[in-house]
């Protein structure tokens, strides 16, 4: 089994997880956008629209969004992308991973604590948390065996127009009601931000 097979059942039985919707997110300040990413983004939706798939979303915008992030925090985060991240795989906990924000500047390896970000299955957001959380799991296990014990880890599923953040905290997963919509951009890099220092 890989990240990538577990459903939401399968990850709440194989874990042992708790399962809510609730919000978390804290009201964040907005953090404006370059010029760079807006002109990016002006032709990367036409050309998502156009391309209706994980991997069109994925170059066009999930990651132009992610790289803005990498820059506003640089010498604090790493981004990763398509990164193997096998943490135990007899309990399925491996796979490659669409990305991985590291708290660590080190772009070499990957550090813990880390944010999994995973894109969509087929654009529906519900299809990926089971993924996330798997991810969430395998990180919450891989910083702990790297002594970075935290109390809570995070995930994001995103079909690049819209943003979902999920939150593990010991065996409590959080899933945030609310998506999150690309535009206003200030609005969501102001909540990755706040994501990726918390």
């Amino acid at each position: 089994m890989a990240y990538s097979n577990f459903t939401l059942e399968e990850v709440e039985l194989r874990f042992d997880l708790q399962l809510q919707a609730v919000s978390f997110l804290p009201k964040t300040t907005p953090i404006a956008p370059s010029d760079l990413l807006n002109r990016y983004l002006e032709r990367g939706l036409v050309l998502a629209k156009r391309n209706v798939s994980e991997k069109a979303r994925s170059e066009f915008l999930i990651a132009p969004i992610l790289l803005e992030l990498e820059t506003l925090l640089t010498d604090q985060i790493s981004l990763f992308s398509g990164e193997d991240f096998t943490v135990d795989r007899a309990l399925g906990l491996n796979g490659i991973c669409d990305f991985l924000i590291s708290r660590s500047p080190n772009q070499l390896i990957i550090k813990a604590p880390i944010i999994a970000v995973v894109e969509a299955k087929k654009g529906v957001l519900r299809d990926g948390w089971g993924q996330c959380i798997a991810e969430l799991v395998a990180a919450q296990k891989f910083n702990r065996h790297k002594q970075q014990e935290i109390p809570q880890t995070y995930g994001i599923v995103t079909s690049g127009l819209l943003w979902q953040f999920i939150r593990l905290s010991g065996s409590t997963v959080s899933i945030e009601p609310t998506e999150i919509p690309l535009q206003p951009l200030d609005h969501l890099l102001g909540i990755l931000a706040w994501l990726a220092q918390n």
